[in-house]
């Protein structure tokens, strides 16, 4: 194994956007990178080791960790942040579109979770950073299901640290705002369209666009990845950049009916 500073990282979704920038960054530091992406991708020249991983695929997730071993012998942290993304109403999404959903960003995290925590309890330590968003705390209309994915994830994370703080494994959290990535590119359309939301539809895409352009760079969240995973006291979350710091500010501190006002405006919805 590479003689590395702070051990042996695994990110999932480090093929593009803020995965890619996070094995960067992580690897500058002194981790010992593995990087996963769903479908077999050009060999990296800065470092990082790609390797494939459907995180939805139970098999696929095993033979990730496997292969980790095997190359490195240990693992020290796990960076959950493979994900996708759906807007539109809640209603205009099958159960089969909802579950795919869930899938990846709420599965994927328990699958690739549980099969690092015994490598990680032998160990007697550990670091679980999971990618949530700041739609993991406030609500964001024609994002429902997103949204609720990320909700999941928060409540999962803490209370996996909760457990696993004895054995000497830390759970946290980093959550950020619009960032300059393809997500807005990316984002699923419902496979149900009804017509009387097409308008409201519309308006929250432009919206998402707008605030994309003008988002924090991958690097930003990639910065906060490493502090969350090298923190020697970690914090439950960690606001990625200063929408994000902001966001989080005015949730806790602003009445929820002027929180909601101001969310509609910018969305561009009716009160």
């Amino acid at each position: 194994m590479n003689n590395t500073k702070f051990g042996v990282a695994i990110v999932t979704g480090a093929s593009t956007g803020i995965g890619r920038a996070t094995a960067k960054a992580l690897q500058q530091a002194g981790y010992h990178v593995f990087g996963t992406s769903r479908r077999s991708v050009a060999e990296r020249s800065d470092g990082i080791t790609m390797l494939t991983c459907d995180v939805t695929n139970d098999a696929s997730v095993a033979k990730l960790v496997e292969d980790v071993l095997a190359q490195a012998g240990r693992i020290d942290l796990l960076v959950n942040n493979a994900g996708t993304g759906l807007v539109g109403g809640a209603e205009e999404s099958s159960m089969a579109q909802a579950k795919s959903l869930f899938d990846v960003n709420v599965f994927g995290v328990f699958r690739v979770t549980n099969a690092v925590l015994p490598t990680m309890r032998r160990q007697g330590k550990g670091r679980i950073v999971n990618l949530s968003s700041v739609q993991g705390f406030i609500p964001a209309p024609y994002f429902a299901l997103y949204s609720s994915t990320k909700h999941a994830v928060e409540g999962y994370s803490e209370s996996l640290d909760h457990e696993l703080r004895p054995l000497g494994i830390r759970v946290a959290l980093v959550e950020p705002a619009y960032t300059r990535t393809s997500f807005e590119e990316n984002l699923a359309t419902p496979d149900q369209l009804l017509d009387i939301y097409d308008s409201a539809r519309a308006s929250i895409k432009m919206a998402v666009r707008k605030a994309m352009e003008k988002g924090d760079a991958p690097e930003v969240v990639a910065k906060t990845v490493v502090a969350a995973a090298t923190d020697p006291t970690p914090k439950r979350r960690y606001a990625a950049g200063k929408m994000a710091r902001q966001v989080s500010l005015l949730r806790r501190f602003v009445p929820a009916s002027a929180f909601d006002k101001s969310l509609r405006k910018q969305l561009g919805l009716p009160d």
